[in-house]
Order: structure tokens, then sequence, then C-alpha cells
């Protein structure tokens, strides 16, 4: 091969010229090109600033706040409303919201409206106060409450104070009536003396009612049990017997207790008295004569007290059983009325038993009676078994009407 220094000066001439041309062809192309690309460019600006501190206030607020730009896109948010589901990803997940975002961007007027958003997936709703303010010249604030349960207990606090207003009524018309009854009636001895035995008879009436609804005020303002003390449950359990006795005999029904030793919580001794008796006395009012009412307390695996009441009366149908915890809830309203139940009892129950942190569970069966359980946290014991669960399902208690009308205690 030649050397490049044995070529001669003419042809190097020639040579040196076509490279340059070919250089400087490429050189026109690359520059031809980046003219063109900056020609086809979209400059993106950036987003506005948020006013100081936005972000800093979104990171600690509990409730859900969110700020959007002028495209509806979400460009900071509280970590509650990610939880809640009303933000995904830069988006704004309800419809309503950003109808009102675009709104309060149209006009600048603050607005605050409440409204009932789908949950989830779901058909659950959930109900939001929602404020929606101007945030600067660029953007839209919401912040979204969550007031679901305060809803509710508003709902529940009216439909109480409706069933308390109609269950007065009843016995304060019942006297009304019985007092001009009397009056017209003064000169009978006999009518003077049936009346006054109903206006006795609606008295004591009104007297259960209004102490029931103070007892359940009561019971809903306190989450837990004050000063709690060692309660003997068995013994509780002979109390409220005792307190239904002579109503049971009147209305031919035997009360058979039975009671384990070593079966003792912790809580208020009255309040576990009352609930056991209002089992019973419900027990007594749905049953018929010749039945017998079982009460029975013992200690289950896993450290838990339970007392279980059994009749056999005209149990609960299935899609009664939701509901008989709820209160003035009557299954057989006529029954209840003519034994003078309140409708509170079973409420009352299931008060007490949450705030000693424990639960109340219903077996029944139509035509064959129920069993209602009580379960309690059992207090320390050096006899006490434990380990095992709590039992998610309560079978009724054995129960059997020719066995004896009472048992001692700490016997089958």
């Amino acid at each position: 091969m030649r050397n490049l220094r044995d070529v001669d000066p003419t042809t190097a001439a020639i040579l040196g010229g076509f490279v340059g041309l070919g250089l400087g062809g490429v050189a026109v192309l690359a520059v031809r090109a980046t003219d063109r690309s900056r020609r086809n460019e979209v400059v993106i600006a950036p987003p506005p600033d948020l006013p100081p501190g936005v972000g800093e206030v979104l990171s600690v607020l509990r409730s859900s706040g969110i700020v959007v730009d002028r495209s509806d896109r979400v460009v900071n948010n509280s970590p509650a409303a990610v939880a809640h589901g009303l933000v995904r990803g830069q988006e704004v997940v309800h419809p309503q919201l950003l109808q009102l975002a675009r709104a309060v961007r149209r006009d600048g007027v603050i607005r605050e409206v409440e409204l009932d958003l789908r949950k989830g997936i779901g058909d659950g709703t959930v109900v939001v106060a929602a404020r929606v303010a101007p945030l600067g010249a660029d953007h839209v604030l919401l912040l979204v409450e969550d007031i679901s349960q305060a809803r509710r207990v508003e709902e529940i606090r009216r439909d109480f104070l409706a069933n308390v207003s109609h269950e007065l009524k009843t016995p304060v018309g019942g006297i009304s009536l019985l007092a001009e009854a009397l009056l017209d009636a003064y000169d009978d001895p006999e009518a003077v003396q049936r009346f006054a035995a109903r206006i006795g008879v609606e008295s004591r009436r009104l007297s259960s009612l209004v102490k029931d609804i103070v007892e359940l005020s009561r019971l809903q303002g306190a989450d837990v049990v004050k000063d709690p003390t060692v309660v003997d449950v068995g013994a509780a359990s002979e109390d409220a017997a005792e307190r239904y006795r002579l109503l049971a005999e009147e209305h031919g029904i035997d009360v058979a207790v039975q009671a384990e030793t070593d079966c003792t919580v912790w809580g208020d001794r009255d309040l576990v008295t009352t609930a056991i008796a209002n089992l019973i006395g419900n027990a007594i009012a749905y049953s018929d004569a010749g039945t017998r009412v079982g009460v029975a307390t013992r200690r289950r695996p896993g450290a838990v007290i339970e007392v279980a009441v059994t009749d056999q009366g005209l149990g609960i149908a299935p899609e009664e059983q939701q509901r008989i915890f709820e209160r003035f809830y009557r299954v057989d309203s006529a029954r209840s009325r003519a034994t003078g139940g309140t409708g509170l009892g079973l409420s009352i129950v299931k008060h007490v038993v949450e705030n000693h942190g424990g639960t109340v569970a219903v077996w029944s069966q139509v035509g064959r009676g129920s069993t209602f359980t009580i379960s309690l946290p059992a207090a320390p014991s050096e006899g006490a078994a434990a380990g095992a669960a709590v039992p998610d399902q309560y079978a009724p208690v054995e129960f059997h009407p020719a066995g004896p009308a009472r048992s001692p205690r700490g016997q089958p």
C-alpha cells in the first residue's frame, strides 16, 4: 500500500477539499435538525407554586385536605384524603367534589355543603361536610370531614326522643282517662276501687319506664365501669332470680338456678345483677304457664364467665334476632305491654355487658324457646383455667324441665 507521504501535492489537495465539503455538510444538517427540533418543541411551564405553609398544614391535617390546580389535577393532599378514598393518584375520585371545585374557581365564592358519597366499590355511602375555597389565583382547596358517625348519633337521638314521647303517652294518657272515670264514679265504691287499681298499674308502668330511660342514659354516657370491684356472678344470678321469683310463681313458671364456684368478674355488682334480672324478666314475659326458666353460671375456657338464661317460650324468628337489642323494639308488642315491659330491658343488658368488656348473644328457635348468653372477662383466679379462645357461638344451655327447680351452687 502506498504511504500518504508518497501522494503528490495536487492529489492531496483534492482529497482535502472533499473531506472539508463532507464535514461542512454534516455540520449544516446538524444545525438545521437542531433548529427544527426547537421549532417543534412544546415548552411546558412549571406549575405555579403553592402558598407557603400549605404542604406542612396538609401533612398534619386529620381531616381530608385536597389542593387542585386549574386542570383539576391534585397537586397536594393530606394522608387522610387517600385513606378515605377521596384521592387516587392525581385525581379526585368523586365528581361531586370536582364540580364544587370548578364552581369555586369560576366565581371565587366559598362553598360549604354536605354530600352523600359512594364508599368504595359497593353500595354503601358516607356522609361528608365539604368546605371548598380558592387558594391563591391558581388553586382550590377542598376540606372534607366525615360526619357519618355524627349523623347516625343525631338520628338515634331523634328516634329515641320520638320513641320516648310515644311510650310515655300510653301510661300518662291511661292515668288521665282513669282519673276522669274515677271522678265520675265517686259514688260507686266498686268502680272507684277498680279504677284506682288501674291507676296504680299505669303509675308503676310509668315509673318503670322512667327508671329504665334514666338507667339507659347513664350507661350510654360511660364507656367503662368506674371503681370496679370483684363481683361474684353466681351470687348475682341468684339475687336476680329472687327479684322475679314472686312474678314467676304468679305465672306458674319455675326458675331454676345453677351456678359454679369461682365465677368472678371485675365490675359493678348492681349493674351485673340488673342485666341478668332483665334477661330473666324477659324470659318470664315470653313464656307460658307450666314452663321453666333456667339460669346457668359457669366458667368457660379462656378466662370467660358465662351466664345463660334459657326459656321454653315462643322463640324468636331469625329476622327478629338482629333487632331485639334495639331500644323500644318488641317481638310481640301486645304481649310486652300486657306484662308491663318497656322495650328497654335488652338494650340495658347490651350496654351493661359492653361497659364490662363483654358480649351478649342469643340462640333461638321459634316454638322451642331462647337462650341469652352473657360473656364477661373473668377476674384473675388461682383456680381458673386459661389458654382457650373465647367461643364465637353460643349453643343453648342443657336444660331439663324435669330437673329440680333450684340446685345448690356448685352442683350440676
